[in-house]
C-alpha cells in the first residue's frame, strides 16, 4: 500500500489532526517486545504502553494463539440468555486479584462502555434501593471517562465535551488537585487533601442524597499523571460513606499493575464500590472492558426482579465475546507466570529517578509520578497543546512514542522493559526537549 494522503483519506481517525497526519503520515507496520515499527523500517520504543494497553509488550505469542485457537473452536456466541466458558473463566481469574468484596464482573468492550455501564449499575442499584431520586453524579475538572455520552458528560477536559452540548444534566465536577505549590512531587503529594473536602460541600448544596455516585481515577492519567494528594482519597470515600454515595475508581488506566499493585484502589488502600477496567485487561489484543461491583450492589440488583426474569436491561452484542475472553485469559496467566506486577514494582524507583533527572530542563513545568507513570508537564509554546502535538510527532521520529495530552507527556513502559531502555526514553527526550 502507498501511504499517501489520498491512499489514506478514506479513514476518519480517531483523537487526530487528519489533514496533519495525512500530509506526513506515521504508519507502525509491525510491532514486538517493547518496540514498534514505522513504514520506513524505523524501530520506535513504545513508551507509553500504547495508550497503557499493552504492559506485557508486543506480539505474544501466547495471547496470539489463545485467540486463534478460540476463533477456530468458537468463534461468537451472543452472551443474551446463553454464556460459553471463556467469561466465566475470566471473570473468575480478576476476580482473585480485585479487592475484597469487588467479586463480581460486568464485561464490556472498552473502557468509555464500562463508565457507561457503571453509571447505568448505579442507576439500578439505588432504584433497587428505593432511593431512584439519587440522580446526580460528581466527577472532577481534568477528568476523563471515556467518549460515549455518559464518560463524556463526566468529563473535565474541556476540548472532549465542547463540542458535544447534548450530555446528561446533574453532573457536577469536584476541583481538580494539581496545585504549584506540589509541582515537582514524586509520588502522592503532601498538599491537597482539602480538595476532597468539594464533595462535602455539593452534599451540603444539592442533598447528599441526591447523589448517586462519585467518579474519580485514583490518577488522574491522561490528563497528565495527576497523582492524589495523601488522604484525599481516603476523604472522599468516608464522605461517601456519611451520604450513602457509591464511590466508583475508575481503573482503566491505573488496573492490572500499572500503580505497582494490581488496582490503585490497593495501592491507595481504598476499596471502591465499582470499579471500571479495560486496556490491560487483554493487553490490548483484543478489545475489552469491564466494571466490577461489591457483592452487595450486584445481590441488590439480582434480587430485586421477579423469578426467572432480566433483573438488569443492559448489555452488548459483544459483551464477553469469545475471542476477548481468550486474550484476557492468557493475559492473566502471563501477568501471574511472569509475576510482572512484582517485576513493575521493582522498577519503579528507577524509572522515577531516571525520568525526574529532566526536571531542571527549562522547557519543563512540572513532572509527576507514581509507579510505572509519570507526566512531563512542558511550558507552552504557543497555543496551548501546539507544542505537544509537535513534540508528539518529533519524538516518533527520533525513535519512541509517549502519549500527549495537550503540552504535558506521559510516559508508561511496558513491564517488561529493560534498564537500559529506561535510560534510552530519557535521553531521546532529553535530547528532543533540548532543541526547544
Amino acid at each position: 500500500m502507498q501511504f499517501t494522503a489520498n491512499s489514506l483519506e478514506s479513514h476518519w481517525m480517531p483523537f487526530t489532526g487528519n489533514r496533519d497526519f495525512k500530509s506526513d503520515p506515521r504508519i507502525v507496520t509491525k510491532a514486538e517486545g517493547v518496540y514498534f515499527w514505522d513504514q520506513h523500517g524505523g524501530k520506535i520504543l513504545d513508551a507509553s504502553s500504547a495508550l497503557f494497553c499493552s504492559p506485557l509488550g508486543h506480539g505474544r505469542e501466547e495471547i496470539a494463539e489463545a485467540v486463534y485457537e478460540q476463533l477456530q473452536r468458537h468463534d461468537y456466541s451472543p452472551h443474551f440468555q446463553m454464556g460459553h466458558p471463556g467469561s466465566f473463566e475470566l471473570a473468575e481469574k480478576v476476580t482473585r486479584i480485585t479487592p475484597d468484596p469487588l467479586n463480581h464482573i460486568f464485561f464490556t468492550n472498552s473502557g468509555s462502555e464500562s463508565v457507561d455501564t457503571a453509571i447505568k449499575i448505579a442507576m439500578a442499584y439505588h432504584r433497587a434501593n428505593g432511593e431512584g431520586q439519587r440522580i446526580r453524579f460528581v466527577s472532577r475538572e481534568r477528568a476523563y471517562h471515556g467518549v460515549n455520552i455518559g464518560g463524556v458528560s463526566l468529563s473535565g477536559m474541556v476540548k472532549n465535551r465542547e463540542t458535544f452540548p447534548g450530555v446528561m444534566p446533574n453532573v457536577v465536577c469536584l476541583r481538580h488537585t494539581w496545585m504549584e505549590e506540589n509541582t515537582f512531587s514524586r509520588g502522592q503529594p503532601e498538599r491537597g487533601v482539602e480538595f476532597a473536602d468539594d464533595l462535602k460541600r455539593i452534599c451540603e448544596t444539592y442533598g447528599g442524597a441526591t447523589i448517586g455516585a462519585v467518579f474519580v481515577e485514583p490518577i488522574a492519567g491522561s490528563t497528565g499523571v495527576l497523582v492524589p494528594p495523601k488522604g484525599y482519597l481516603e476523604r472522599l470515600r468516608e464522605i461517601c460513606d456519611e451520604h450513602g454515595i457509591l464511590l466508583v475508581f475508575d481503573e482503566v488506566i491505573c488496573g492490572f499493575g500499572r500503580t505497582g499493585k494490581a488496582f490503585g484502589a490497593q495501592s491507595f488502600g481504598v476499596t471502591p464500590d465499582i470499579m471500571t477496567i479495560a486496556k490491560a485487561l487483554t493487553n490490548g489484543a483484543q478489545p475489552m472492558g469491564g466494571v466490577v461491583v461489591r457483592d452487595e450492589i450486584y445481590k441488590t440488583i439480582t434480587s430485586s426482579a421477579p423469578e426467572s426474569s432480566i433483573e438488569f436491561f443492559h448489555g452488548y452484542t459483544y459483551s464477553g465475546h469469545p475471542a476477548a475472553c481468550a486474550a484476557g485469559i492468557a493475559t492473566q496467566n502471563i501477568f501471574q507466570n511472569e509475576n510482572l506486577f512484582e517485576r513493575a514494582n521493582g522498577l519503579v524507583d528507577y524509572f522515577q529517578d531516571s525520568m525526574f533527572t529532566l526536571k531542571n530542563m527549562d522547557c519543563v513545568k512540572d513532572i509527576r509520578g507514581y509507579g510505572l507513570m509519570n507526566g512531563i508537564e512542558l511550558k507552552p509554546k504557543g497555543a496551548p497543546g501546539s507544542l505537544g502535538t509537535r513534540l508528539q510527532k518529533e519524538l516518533f521520529w527520533n525513535g519512541i512514542h509517549i502519549k500527549f495530552t495537550g503540552d504535558c507527556g506521559i510516559v508508561a513502559p511496558p513491564f517488561i522493559i529493560e534498564k537500559e531502555q529506561i535510560d534510552n526514553i530519557v535521553s531521546i527526550l532529553r535530547e528532543t526537549f533540548s532543541r526547544i
